[in-house]
């Protein structure tokens, strides 16, 4: 199933199941407990990001390629920071490229994110694809100069300004992506391929990412993995590529589909 989550014409929000031919269907109930698809045809006013995370966890260096080029080692563990719940966009919704605390070297990172869909804690990795719902595509905005020269030493105030984690546009569940690790994944900014990778780059697999996670820590429905990028990235290219108002930028994954996002510039 494809889940979609819309906004209708009065402001209020529903999921539905999003079908082969393009139209949805209204779901009635919980998408981490018991749902219903039901027979009501719906025609969203506006697409928003599948779900709101309970939290977002993210794996850094976690593709062979990517560590390469940006001349690091591979890690021994997985590489992990955090993005506030605040950073959530909309697929088509601006990313926002920060002037109040400002950075020009806002960077684009495509992604696999993986939702969880039950409480897990201490999960073996044999048994870790037990408590995936879906996946999404995510991006995972990243101000490079606050990221490394200016955020002591730690990267989570370079990842996570307002909107600096699009989700979309649909979340798939894991029934129809039996192997995460076979899917393609790419980056398209102003119709320029930038990022072309698979998921069987992976230094941890979703496997391997989830049973860390969750070790001694409890990972509640709806937490958000996003696991990592391909080679590719901006600031790895020579001369540097960083986002611009008035760029379009697109993350595609096969299995799942394009999450778009405009980029324009905070207004101050």
């Amino acid at each position: 199933m494809r889940i979609i989550r819309y906004q209708d014409t009065s402001g209020s929000i529903h999921h539905a199941s999003l079908l082969p031919d393009g139209s949805a269907r209204r779901i009635e109930g919980d998408i981490f407990g018991d749902l219903r698809v039901t027979n009501e045809s719906v025609t969203p006013h506006k697409l928003l990001a599948p779900l709101v995370p309970t939290a977002i966890f993210c794996i850094g260096l976690n593709y062979r390629k990517h560590a390469a080029e940006g001349n690091v080692p591979v890690p021994e563990r997985p590489v992990l920071f955090m993005k506030a719940t605040t950073a959530l966009q909309n697929p088509g919704d601006p990313i926002v490229l920060p002037r109040h605390m400002r950075s020009d070297e806002v960077d684009y990172e495509c992604e696999l994110a993986v939702v969880i869909g039950k409480r897990c804690k201490n999960v073996r990795r044999e048994q870790a694809l037990d408590y995936v719902l879906g996946y999404t595509c995510a991006n995972d905005v990243s101000a490079r100069d606050w990221q490394i020269k200016w955020g002591g030493s730690q990267w989570c105030r370079g990842k996570t300004f307002d909107t600096f984690a699009p989700l979309g546009p649909c979340l798939v569940l894991k029934d129809e992506i039996p192997d995460p690790a076979a899917l393609k994944i790419r980056t398209v900014l102003n119709g320029k391929m930038m990022q072309e990778g698979s998921c069987d780059d992976f230094i941890f697999d979703v496997p391997s990412v989830i049973a860390f996670l969750s070790g001694s820590t409890t990972l509640l429905p709806g937490t958000v993995i996003l696991t990592g990028t391909p080679h590719g990235v901006g600031f790895a290219r020579k001369p540097p590529v960083f986002l611009q108002p008035g760029d379009t930028v697109s993350i595609e994954i096969d299995q799942i589909g394009t999450l778009t996002n405009p980029v324009v510039a905070e207004e101050v």
